[in-house]
């Protein structure tokens, strides 16, 4: 199994979940044809994806969900509470999940992690298949021991480094946003995600990826200052996500050798 990004950030999310046998794509929050135009730097077809799994509405994860869906025929695996929303209606299929639901997509098995943000019905998602255990976890505000336990034991794992707090309260945001973004459902801040990474069974990570990170609110340096910070609980090759390009194919594994898209901008 391999997974990699068409770009990570509050400007669009999407990322590619790959075996031999099936093709998924997590969110999708670019129009359809700037979509297709990253797919292609992957190698990626368009038609060739058998499912898109959306873990909530809002528009950086979802805004591209329902043009796809449609051009392509693309089935679309959401929570009830991401459908009652009716930011994806008008998909071409719809197959209705619940946080905490467990399914099988092709060849790989699939559990749908409730997390704490300011969604309907949010979730993040754990993948299994020949080849290991793969984490998605970004859009959460706070650290629960659900997830410690569900994201314990993965082989790859891409966590959300959102936020530096003090560049966050520093900054130009309204107050308002400032509480939203920082508040228990919101966005993980760089020392939250070490925490995380720290409380986690990570004896079999192996590729670690620091993604959706804000462009006005941190940076490089402030991400992998906490990335260093927790680096004596995993041994994994660490790697950044970015908004332009995301990052290039990753094997689960850790064994094959593949090109790390640029670092994030400040």
């Amino acid at each position: 199994m391999r997974f990699a990004s068409l770009g990570s950030g509050s400007q669009g999310n999407a990322t590619l979940v790959n075996t031999e046998e099936t093709l998924i794509l997590v969110d999708c929050g670019f129009p359809r044809r700037e979509t297709e135009r990253r797919l292609q730097r992957l190698n990626v077809a368009a038609e060739d994806i058998d499912a898109i799994i959306v873990t909530h509405e809002h528009g950086d994860h979802s805004g591209g969900v329902a043009s796809f869906s449609r051009h392509y025929k693309t089935p679309v695996y959401c929570t009830h509470g991401t459908a009652a929303s009716g930011r994806i209606s008008g998909v071409f299929q719809q197959v209705l999940i619940n946080a905490g639901d467990d399914f099988t997509i092709g060849s790989v098995h699939v559990l749908a992690v409730p997390v704490p943000h300011d969604a309907r019905e949010p979730v993040q998602f754990r993948f299994e298949a020949t080849g290991g255990i793969l984490g998605l976890l970004t859009d959460l505000g706070s650290i629960t021991p659900h997830l410690v336990e569900a994201f314990s034991g993965c082989d790859a794992l891409l966590l959300e480094f959102n936020h530096e707090l003090e560049l966050l309260m520093q900054g130009s945001y309204p107050a308002s946003l400032k509480r939203r973004v920082a508040g228990d459902f919101g966005h993980l801040n760089n020392n939250q995600a070490r925490e995380l990474l720290q409380r986690l069974d990570n004896h079999r990570l192996k590729v670690l990826v620091a993604g959706h990170l804000s462009l006005k609110n941190n940076s490089k340096e402030h991400a992998l200052a906490a990335l260093a910070a927790a680096a004596s609980h995993h041994q994994a090759a660490v790697h950044l996500a970015c908004q332009d390009s995301g990052f290039e194919w990753l094997s689960v594994s850790g064994n094959a050798d593949f090109a790390l898209a640029e670092a994030v901008s400040a």
